[in-house]
C-alpha cells in the first residue's frame, strides 16, 4: 500500500508555523525603539536595596534578550523609551516555626511592583499594576553558621521577576 506524500509535505509548513520564535525578537516593540533608559526603580517600603537589585536585574535581562542600547539615567529624551518601576510591596511572613527555640525557621518572601515602558512622545508601550512575586528562604538557627539569607532571596527573585518582565514585554504572553 502507498502512502500519500501529502503528509509529508505538510510537515515542514507545520513545523514552520508552530510559533517557535527567537529569544532575540521584540515583536511587541516598535522598529523605532532602538534604546531603552531603566531609571532606578522607586520604591514605596522601607526594605534595604530591594529596588536596586530589581533594576540591576531589568537591565541585565535587557541587555541579554533585545538588542537595543541600555542606559540607566533618568534624563529626559536620553533613549526612545523609558521604562520605570516602584516596587509597592514586600513583606516577610513566617512560614515554619522550629518547636524548639519557638522562632520562625522559614519565611515566604512577596513582592509586588508595577511597571510601565513608555516611549520618548509619551505613548505607554508596556504597563502593568501588579507584578506579584514570591520566594521562600530558610532562617539559619546556629549563630556561628549564620547566613543572613533574605538579601540573596530577594536577588534571586528580582532575577525570575525580570525575566519574566522583559518576557511578556517582548513576547506578550
Amino acid at each position: 500500500m502507498r502512502m500519500p506524500c501529502a503528509p509529508i509535505l505538510l510537515l515542514p509548513a507545520l513545523l514552520l508555523g508552530c510559533g517557535y520564535h527567537t529569544p532575540q525578537g521584540s515583536e511587541h516593540l516598535p522598529p523605532s525603539i532602538t534604546s531603552i533608559d531603566v531609571p532606578i526603580f522607586k520604591t514605596n517600603v522601607t526594605n534595604y536595596n530591594t529596588e536596586v537589585a530589581f533594576t540591576r536585574a531589568v537591565v541585565q535581562e535587557l541587555t541579554t534578550r533585545t538588542k537595543d542600547r541600555i542606559t540607566e539615567s533618568d534624563k529626559p529624551h536620553a533613549a526612545d523609551a523609558v521604562l520605570r518601576g516602584t516596587i509597592l510591596t514586600e513583606t516577610y511572613t513566617p512560614l515554619t516555626f522550629n518547636s524548639e527555640t519557638g522562632q520562625s525557621s522559614s519565611y515566604l518572601i512577596t513582592i509586588t511592583a508595577a511597571v510601565q515602558l513608555t516611549a520618548a512622545d509619551g505613548t505607554v508601550l508596556y504597563k502593568n499594576d501588579h507584578f506579584l512575586y514570591r520566594a521562600q528562604y530558610e532562617a539559619t538557627a546556629d549563630l556561628a553558621t549564620f547566613i543572613q539569607e533574605d538579601s540573596p532571596a530577594v536577588q534571586r527573585m528580582a532575577h525570575e521577576f525580570a525575566a519574566d518582565l522583559v518576557n511578556e514585554m517582548l513576547e506578550g504572553f
